[in-house]
């Protein structure tokens, strides 16, 4: 939805999930993550400055491509083993602070949209246009499945379902940044609607506030 908003009235997209997953994609590379899940905060803390993240615009898609110190990552940030450690790595406030400030430099020229499970409330709480947009978890998880099998990677709905339920406790429950809808934000449940549906809907609220 805010890609295609995005590129529908000519304004950047910022994908904030792709940053938290590519430093996950870091810290897995790096050998940092433990078996038990967890992750060794203090070596994370020290190569920090060392992760790049950047978004390149794909003239074939018309849509921004994620790279990870130049790198195009946006295959790899996608993988349910990116999928299954990003929560932990979300809940890091130094991982947090360092990615707020670049998400807030980003949109310090406004003209943006950005996604992510803390951006109306954390990183642009003064933003001119707020939306929470919800599904149930089988809905959401089925879209996740599709979405890989579309790209020729490999899904396994049952672990995607698991995985999108277990990354919404931790989220909702963590102690920077908990995702939770903000206050002035317009709440839309998605699940019975057609992409079409969403995007004219998502049109007509930017309409509405310009």
């Amino acid at each position: 939805m805010a890609k295609d908003l995005a590129k529908e009235i000519g304004y950047i997209y910022i994908d904030t999930g792709a940053m938290y997953r590519s430093v996950t994609l870091y810290a897995l590379r790096a050998g940092m993550f433990a078996e038990d899940g967890s992750v060794d905060e203090a070596a994370l803390e020290a190569q920090m400055a060392n992760v790049n993240i950047s978004f390149k615009l794909n003239e074939e898609t018309g849509r921004p491509d994620t790279y990870l110190n130049g790198e195009l990552v946006e295959r790899d940030i996608r993988t349910i083993e990116v999928s299954s450690h990003v929560s932990v790595i979300a809940a890091l406030p130094f991982v947090r602070k360092a990615l707020v400030e670049q998400q807030q430099l980003m949109g310090k020229e406004k003209g943006i949209v950005m996604d992510g499970r803390d951006i109306g409330t954390t990183v642009f709480s003064d933003a001119e246009l707020k939306i929470f947009v919800t599904a149930s978890s089988d809905i959401r998880a089925q879209r996740r499945f599709d979405e890989l099998k579309a790209k020729g990677m490999p899904a396994d709905y049952d672990a995607i379902k698991k995985n999108v339920e277990e990354r919404d406790y931790i989220d909702t429950h963590r102690e920077v940044s908990p995702l939770r809808r903000a206050d002035d934000a317009i709440e839309l449940d998605n699940s019975n609607m057609t992409i079409a549906e969403q995007k004219e809907w998502l049109l007509n609220q930017y309409k509405s506030r310009i």
